[in-house]
């Protein structure tokens, strides 16, 4: 969730960045009402991935310890439904922009301040 709040078209291989530009551009903020899903494992954003393994990922320890983060911090749990724009609300009542480098820490765009520059924005205009 936080990584689609942040996205801002660059990703791990051409085919990824396509795919979540299509995902990110083409749904989520094209229709807020969008419904999510949240899941433990790979997904349709990590479906051309160059790290994805079937339902998993070569990197699983540091996406798994990311993951269980994010969770923490947005109170969302595994199988949990809500609209993009539920999504976008929580996080910007629950973090704060410098929140993200302990709940983000090991992931490499967070060096890059996107997210937390998206996470900011998101909480004026919200």
């Amino acid at each position: 969730m936080l990584c689609s709040i942040g996205w801002q078209g660059r990703g791990y291989s051409p085919e990824f960045t396509e795919n979540m530009n299509a995902i990110v551009h083409g749904r989520l903020r094209a229709d807020p009402q969008t419904p999510v899903v949240f899941t433990v494992m790979a997904d349709s954003i990590c479906g051309p991935c160059p790290s994805r393994r079937g339902m998993g990922c070569t990197a699983d320890d540091r996406i798994g310890r990311l993951d269980r983060r994010h969770a923490a911090a947005l109170g969302i749990r595994s199988g949990q439904r809500m609209t993009w724009a539920e999504a976008q609300a929580r996080a910007a009542a629950r973090l704060q922009p410098e929140d993200l480098g302990r709940i983000c820490n090991g992931c490499q765009w967070l060096d890059l301040g996107l997210c937390q520059t998206a996470l900011a924005k998101l909480q004026q205009t919200g």
